[in-house]
């Protein structure tokens, strides 16, 4: 029970980040929804420096993992409203924002992941 309490109050603190993330850069005039491309590249920097953290020292306990990757992490980042964001420009026929958005995020994603997994050597 207290391991779902810690995911329920990381998650809620990554959501509401994630809100505020993306009231402040989400524009629809700007094709390319920023808000949740910055929360999803953000956010998976953070998991690679967490569970590269996790990995390298091993002084992460299993709940601080759970609140950090698996709260806070999950709920900051967001693949529902990425697939409907996409959903949207295609609709509107912004075919170049959709294929920008969609490599971007998987490429600058999975990067982002490394690279934080990649920093923790240093730390």
């Amino acid at each position: 029970m207290k391991q779902l309490l810690l995911v329920f109050l990381g998650g809620g603190l990554g959501s509401s980040l994630r809100y505020i993330v993306g009231n402040y850069l989400n524009n629809p005039a700007n094709g390319i929804p920023y808000g949740t491309f910055a929360a999803n590249i953000l956010g998976s920097l953070i998991i690679g420096i967490i569970l590269g953290l996790a990995a390298k020292h091993q002084t992460l306990t299993q709940n601080t993992i759970l609140f950090l990757a698996t709260g806070f992490c999950g709920g900051f980042t967001t693949f529902s409203t990425f697939a409907y964001e996409n959903h949207v420009l295609l609709k509107s026929g912004d075919f170049m924002s959709f294929a920008a958005y969609t490599v971007g995020s998987f490429v600058i994603g999975f990067a982002a992941v490394f690279f934080g997994i990649w920093l923790v050597r240093f730390i």
